[in-house]
């Protein structure tokens, strides 16, 4: 082989370094974020899926010490199980989590399984080049190829991967991206591979299925999730933030996100009119309303019930949500077409670092975010970001929060309030029976408020006072109870949240 040949072939063998990079941190990205989707708390998963995948990385940089010929043909072999095994990953865990009881074992038995095939290429692979270069300078090479595959991936993966395929196409991707190396590798050496025949044979069977994976990769997912949910499925969607789901089953339209219900449009007014209106009411003509989250429009929508309202601002992070909640019909029925209304400006952004650098004062903020199931939503809960709302609210101005079920979570609900309480604010609990979701409540921050209403819209179907008379009334099994305060440094409502729901799950 002349030099030249063997330079090339050597650039080969590195550049199969930077692919196994991208593709084994893919694989690790994908678990993560399935199971942030499937089972939530994000930082929980992805901190163990990372420890499960760096110690099997060690395991197979071990095992690798008893391979002691054909490293080549080995390499290839290995090559191509990452492939399979990571590009069917996502497939099998949708079906897993549906029909199998073990779902965590599943998950990181393929995690450990990953990680140990990605631990045996690299140390052969230095094995392979051992001979082609000195040994700091065969380090300095694999390791320089591998970091920068990682940091490929880990820009790829959330800006164009999810976004643009999704989790099931992204895996056959790169599934087929590991055997398309492994074939290359069979053609370029293949004098110098034992059992090639039987390589290439398995290369092309994994190519094909992949490929076959990739192609109907949206018929897999409709599959899965159409077990999952029971109902017609009418749209579905990953966001760079979460699974997305729509359904439509006997004239009724229910939201997913993550495969937590948001509203079903058979009662959602009773949740909306309840958020809204006990507090707008009794702002004397309100002006400027600021809305955090709510990219479904339904808040929208109830304020514009209020004539002195000149301008509202939305502030939601994802604009999938928004984007779909202004284009898509039947949701615009549903929302009165609310998110085009020209007294609406929508900025998608993290309401928490919006907020943060936020100049512009309001009569009335109306915070509808997700429950605080995870640390990146339960920092939107904490003392420090009601002081930041605080300073957002024009003088005699109120604020209000969806706090989850007194009921099911009453230390939850009540850390929501007593979080409020501790950066000054007087509160007003109240709670309201919204059936999808059974007893929910609602906190009521503020300075001052008046007893009475000075407007509240007609034609509401379920709210007026003497509604929120009742709702203020807590029974002996939803009563006020100590909590800690949520802190950014402690997050103690996380633990509040996954104890008490945890229960009934």
């Amino acid at each position: 082989m002349t030099t030249s040949g063997s330079n090339r072939n050597n650039l080969l063998l590195l550049l199969s370094v930077f692919v196994i990079a991208t593709c084994g941190l893919i694989y690790e990205l994908i678990a993560g974020t399935l199971a942030s989707y499937l089972l939530g708390d994000s930082i929980t998963q992805f901190s163990t899926i990372i420890g499960v995948y760096l110690f099997s990385m060690g395991i197979g940089s071990f095992l690798s010490r008893y391979v002691q010929r054909n490293l080549l043909g080995w390499f290839i072999q290995i090559e191509i199980l990452v492939g399979v095994v990571g590009g069917v990953s996502s497939m099998v865990l949708f079906f897993a989590f549906e029909h199998a009881s073990g779902f965590q074992i599943i998950l990181y038995g393929l995690i450990a399984l990953t990680g140990t095939l990605v631990g045996l290429e690299i140390p052969l692979l230095m094995r392979i080049l051992k001979d082609e270069f000195n040994f700091s300078e065969l380090v300095s090479k694999v390791f320089t190829f591998d970091y920068i595959g990682a940091l490929f991936a880990s820009i790829l993966f959330p800006l164009f991967m999810v976004p643009y395929l999704g989790l099931l196409k992204t895996s056959f991707f790169f599934g087929l991206l590991n055997v398309v190396v492994a074939i290359i590798l069979c053609f370029v050496f293949g004098t110098a591979i034992r059992y090639l025949n039987f390589l290439r044979l398995q290369a092309t069977l994994a190519a094909v299925l992949l490929l076959l994976g990739f192609v109907f990769a949206d018929q897999i997912q409709s599959y899965t999730e159409s077990i999952s949910y029971n109902e017609n499925i009418i749209f579905s969607k990953s966001s760079p933030y979460q699974r997305i789901i729509l359904t439509s089953d006997r004239g009724v339209s229910r939201l997913y996100l993550n495969h937590n219900l948001q509203f079903s449009s058979a009662d959602e007014y009773r949740y909306h009119e309840a958020l809204v209106h006990p507090g707008l009411s009794r702002m004397k003509e309100p002006k400027n309303v600021l809305v955090l989250g709510g990219g479904d429009g339904l808040a929208v929508r109830e304020v514009l019930k209020y004539p002195s309202v000149d301008s509202i601002l939305l502030v939601d992070l994802d604009a999938v949500v928004t984007e779909m909640f202004s284009g898509s019909e039947l949701l615009v029925q549903l929302n009165n077409g609310s998110l085009t209304n020209p007294k609406l400006k929508i900025i998608n952004a993290d309401a928490f670092l919006w907020l943060r650098e936020n100049k512009r004062r309001f009569d009335f903020i109306i915070i509808d975010f997700p429950d605080p199931s995870n640390f990146s939503i339960g920092k939107l809960y904490t003392n420090s970001f009601y002081r930041e709302i605080k300073r957002t609210l024009k003088p005699g101005g109120a604020f209000v929060v969806q706090s989850t079920s007194p009921f099911v979570a009453p230390q939850s609900f009540w850390c929501v309030n007593n979080t409020m309480l501790s950066v000054g604010f007087s509160t007003q609990p109240y709670h309201v029976y919204v059936p999808s979701f059974g007893e929910w409540g609602y906190v009521l921050g503020f300075s001052s408020l008046p007893a009475q209403p000075y407007f509240t819209p007609g034609k509401l179907k379920f709210y007026d006072e003497k509604r929120f008379t009742e709702m203020t009334s807590f029974p002996r099994d939803m009563a006020a109870v100590n909590t800690e305060i949520n802190k950014l440094n402690n997050q103690i409502l996380i633990h509040y949240f996954e104890d008490e729901w945890g229960r009934v799950q």
